[in-house]
């Protein structure tokens, strides 16, 4: 019975850190779908919103709802300005001079952020109740359930507008071939900017997220783009299907690998096993489990 329940304690978890990585990867896939270049300043966006949240209830006294809602304003607003001011003179450029932009992005806005909130932890407040439920056998920090309730929320509301609004059919077209979506009349500078809005604003809920469940924030939450990249390319760079698929994968994976595997060799292996598993899969599909292959026709 101890062994299921630790079994199923560590689903739980790998369930928890995974629909957040699925999250955060939703962002890449968006933005490389769209531009065909990998925003290495992601986890820094999910840093912006963690903070300015922390900021918003602490500072400002506010309710959780009005602050969360404001974050994602101020989220979009962020994304929406990197676009036009950092990455819309780039256009025509080679995908690798957008890529070292976004890496000397993510040095300014972690930079920006060190200098305002300092690199201490900063305690995140208690915005869900820290009774712990009972799933069978198993208690369960209220927090891990909202984060799994919201991931899939949002993921699903993913989903659904980019099959069936305007503006998400609009980003698509853009995404498979600019000179149609042009033809067709739609702004590809605005499809640009609407995909960053977008990246900034669901990253910066995982961040949220990760405030709550880890009961406080700092400078280590930036990493967690990097960690992310395992799940992007494991799953396919150009897939949100595939985002979701890796981030289930490789959080339930490192804490399986973290729970049985790690007592046995002193720790460490949770930290390498995604990256095996990855070359792995990479080296059977190339593309990544849901990555469509591209044929050049001569």
């Amino acid at each position: 019975m101890m062994d299921s329940s630790f079994l199923l304690q560590l689903i739980i978890n790998g369930l928890v850190v995974g629909s957040i990585y699925a999250l955060v990867a939703t962002g890449f896939v968006i933005i490389y779908k769209s531009t065909s270049a990998l925003n290495l300043a992601q986890g820094e966006f999910l840093m912006f919103g963690a903070y300015i949240c922390l900021h918003l209830l602490t500072a400002w006294q506010m309710p959780i709802i009005p602050a969360f809602l404001i974050t994602l304003l101020f989220s979009a607003v962020l994304g929406v300005l990197i676009e036009r001011v950092v990455l819309r003179p780039l256009l025509g450029s080679p995908v690798i001079s957008v890529i070292m932009a976004t890496l000397g992005l993510s040095g300014l806005l972690r930079a920006s952020l060190q200098l305002a909130f300092g690199a201490a932890t900063i305690p995140f407040p208690e915005v869900v109740p820290t009774e712990p439920v009972q799933v069978g056998t198993v208690p369960v920090s209220p927090g891990y359930l909202v984060a799994v309730g919201c991931t899939s929320v949002l993921l699903m509301l993913l989903i659904v507008f980019f099959h069936h609004s305007k503006a998400g059919l609009a980003l698509r077209a853009t995404a498979s071939s600019q000179q149609t979506a042009l033809s067709m009349g739609i702004s590809a500078k605005r499809m640009f900017a609407l995909s960053w809005c977008i990246a900034a604003v669901v990253s910066s809920i995982g961040g949220v997220l990760l405030g709550t469940i880890r009961g406080g924030i700092d400078q280590s939450l930036g990493f967690m783009g990097l960690k992310v990249l395992p799940v992007v390319i494991l799953g396919g760079l150009d897939s949100l299907a595939g985002a979701v698929a890796g981030g289930v994968l490789i959080g339930l994976l490192e804490n399986l690998t973290g729970g049985y595997l790690d007592p046995l060799v002193g720790g460490g292996l949770k930290e390498v096993v995604p990256y095996v598993v990855l070359v792995i899969i990479l080296m059977i599909r190339p593309t990544g489990l849901f990555g469509k292959r591209r044929i050049d026709r001569v």
